[in-house]
Formats: C-alpha cells, sequence, structure tokens
C-alpha cells in the first residue's frame, strides 16, 4: 500500500513515539475510537505542538449582546455520593456560566462563551466526608480560548449557587469531543492534511471530505526544551491536540506527526 502520512495501521494499538510529553491519552480499542474524547490523525510520528495567537476579538470588532440561557428545572435529583443525575448535569452546565463568564471567554471554535470540558461530583470538604447530610455539588471545568485558562466552578445543587471559582493557566485537561473535531477539521483545512486525506482513499476508495467519516481521539501535547519545533513551544501554554485517526468502520491512519495548536487554530508537522 501507499502511504502518504505515516502507514494506515490495521492493529489498535499505536506506539506513542516521540521525545514530546503526552498527557491524558487513552488509545481507543479494536472496535473503535472512544465517543466522548476527538479523534485523530496526522502525518508521522509526533514531537510537540506549539506556539499560536490567542484567540479574541479585536478591538475594533462589533459586539452583539450576549443572553445567558436561564437554568432549567431540577429535575431529577441524586441523592449523596451518587453519580450526578441527567438533569443535575444539564442544570449545572446553566448554572456555571454566568453572563459576564459568557461575554468574556471563547470556545474552540472562537464564539462566545467556554468551553465546556466536564462535569463531575465534586468531593466533600474535609469535615464532610462522614457527614449524612453532606452537600451535594458539582465541579465544572471550562476552557477558556480567550486567554487559554482552565477554569473550575463549583455549583451546590441545593442552592443553586455557584460558591467557588478556580481559575489556572498552563493546566490541560483532556481534550472534548468537541475539540477533537475542530482539530481534525482545522487538519482537514491545512495543507498538511493532505497525507490524511490520501492515505483515507488508499483504504477506502474515497474521498475525505467531513469529520463525520472518521472515528477520532486525541491527547493533549506539551512542548519540552529542544523536542519540537519552535513552532510548537507553546504547547501547554497553548492547548495542543495530537489526533489518532480510524476510518470509520475501518483501519487506523498513523498520524501521530501532526499537532494542531487550537489555541493558535494552526497545524504543525513534527517532523519539519
Amino acid at each position: 500500500m501507499h502511504r502518504h502520512l505515516g502507514k494506515v495501521v490495521a492493529g489498535a494499538a499505536i506506539a506513542v513515539a516521540g521525545t514530546a510529553v503526552m498527557i491524558g491519552i487513552t488509545l481507543p480499542g479494536t472496535a473503535g475510537a472512544d465517543d466522548t474524547g476527538g479523534t485523530g490523525g496526522g502525518t508521522r510520528a509526533a514531537q510537540q505542538a506549539g506556539q499560536g495567537q490567542e484567540q479574541g476579538q479585536g478591538p475594533g470588532a462589533a459586539v452583539e449582546p450576549g443572553v445567558v440561557a436561564q437554568a432549567p428545572a431540577e429535575g431529577e435529583k441524586g441523592q449523596g455520593r451518587d453519580p450526578l443525575t441527567g438533569d443535575e448535569i444539564t442544570r449545572v452546565e446553566k448554572l456555571a456560566v454566568n453572563q459576564q463568564l459568557f461575554t468574556t471567554s471563547e470556545d474552540v471554535e472562537g464564539e462566545r462563551g467556554p468551553q465546556r470540558l466536564t462535569v463531575d461530583l465534586a468531593e466533600p470538604e474535609a469535615d464532610e466526608v462522614d457527614a449524612a447530610d453532606a452537600p451535594r455539588r458539582a465541579d465544572v471545568t471550562f476552557y477558556d480560548y480567550r486567554d487559554d485558562t482552565l477554569v473550575t466552578r463549583t455549583v451546590d445543587l441545593d442552592s443553586g449557587k455557584v460558591v467557588r471559582t478556580d481559575t489556572q493557566r498552563g493546566v490541560q485537561p483532556p481534550p472534548s469531543r468537541a475539540e477533537n473535531i475542530e482539530a481534525a477539521n482545522l487538519l482537514l483545512a491545512d495543507p498538511l492534511g493532505a497525507g490524511l486525506k490520501a492515505d483515507y482513499k488508499d483504504a477506502t476508495g474515497k474521498d475525505l471530505t467531513s469529520t463525520d467519516q472518521l472515528r477520532l481521539s486525541g491527547g493533549i501535547y506539551r512542548a519540552s526544551a529542544g523536542a519540537q519545533p519552535a513552532a510548537l513551544d507553546s504547547c501547554g501554554e497553548h492547548r495542543c491536540v495530537r489526533l489518532f485517526v480510524k476510518v470509520d468502520k475501518g483501519p487506523w491512519i498513523d498520524a501521530r506527526s501532526l499537532v494542531v495548536d487550537l489555541s493558535a487554530r494552526k497545524v504543525v508537522d513534527l517532523g519539519r
């Protein structure tokens, strides 16, 4: 088979090569890539991705007023340390985003509002561990692409109030499904995506025109001193993703040499 990117891989396991540090990677199994994460592909074995321009609105850009949706009714509620119910997750996602956060943040596509990553049941405080009536809280984690910050807001499920907000820089949890899809969209739109498209056509006989034709998963890529092209030196401060790509109902395509800097919205080949 003619190989354009790296290679088309029939098996499930793909060795992680290179000296760059990857965090939060779960290699997909033989049945298919994880739908909850993104997907990934690239061109040769990878290293880190980098530097980018932060997303933001220009000083003279016209800004339309944004609206934060009202929180829905409480719906089904869990008890104690029970996992969050679907109704609770929907409710806290709304409660965690106030007007200020909504209007001053950007998601992975550059739209107004932060990028939601996870919603988890919050750990109890030290003095609440054995309490039968300990407050039930949820941690809602967002990534703000406007200034590359991780924002965690803790919501009290009984009162519906945000009781704590934590903001961090340089902290990069695993990418969400939406982020993996956007990384793949940027790759397909970039000249460096030509190899992926060629390998897809070799494997299927069809043109690759949409991320819907792929099963995607991805991991965060962090820069290590001198271990990657200079264009990727900001990875870690920027949100950079290396994709693992699988043809839907087909073979894996080894695209690990490509890193997508989502903060800068650019693709870098680790082999160049």
